[in-house]
């Protein structure tokens, strides 16, 4: 006997999304550049952002290059580039570098100082306890994540979120129906697998007499 009716039903799963959610993916995830980042919108700009973080991560972690040393690296180089570029520009009928078109936007810091605010506000939220399912799960979050924190360093784990954050997105949304037809059928198989044990092992563990407490109808 399958488990599964027909492909019909398969169709049927697939109409309802995942997790109730009712927005698209990239409005979830902010509808801004981090959106168009994490989902591949610029495939130029995610490939740079993944190849730099990859070669930070395998400076850092294989070749053991130390933070200082790298960082006073890059500035000697930076200065080089720039001495060579500002006295070469004449000869090669080239502008000299402009400090405006390099410097990082003020909106940048603000849209990173507006989610470090809104990432406080909503631990505080969560720490006041109000939604006691939020309080606990948070705490077992960080609980496993300091858990895992002692099997790998910070920078591989740091990277391996960055790995997660950069490819679980577009994965997602470029499979979102086998991923919503998978993602059912194994909650399916855990309600299943959760009934089974509940009539073969959990109503066999005895139990002590349950109390009926009488009440006295009023004539």
């Amino acid at each position: 006997m399958p488990i599964y009716s027909s492909d019909s039903d398969d169709q049927h799963v697939a109409q309802v999304k995942l997790f109730h959610r009712e927005r698209p993916l990239h409005a979830i995830l902010g509808g801004g550049k981090v959106a168009d980042v994490l989902l591949w919108k610029n495939n130029q700009l995610s490939a740079a952002i993944l190849a730099g973080f990859t070669i930070i991560w395998f400076l850092f972690e294989v070749v053991e290059y130390n933070f200082v040393s790298l960082v006073c690296h890059i500035s000697i180089l930076t200065m080089l580039i720039v001495f060579v570029w500002s006295h070469g520009a004449g000869l090669i009928n080239r502008n000299p570098p402009d400090i405006h078109h390099i410097r990082v936007p003020e909106s940048t810091f603000r849209w990173l100082f507006a989610k470090i605010n809104g990432l406080l506000l909503k631990f505080f939220d969560i720490s006041r306890g109000k939604d006691l399912t939020h309080f606990f799960v948070t705490i077992a979050f960080l609980w496993i994540l300091s858990v895992i924190g002692n099997y790998f360093s910070s920078l591989n784990l740091l990277y391996i979120g960055f790995l997660c954050l950069e490819t679980l997105p577009v994965l997602f949304e470029r499979y979102e129906k086998e991923v919503e037809i998978l993602a059912r059928k194994g909650n399916r198989d855990m309600k299943k697998l959760y009934k089974r044990l509940d009539s073969r092992i959990l109503n066999k563990i005895p139990r002590g007499p349950v109390k009926e407490k009488k009440f006295k109808r009023e004539k």
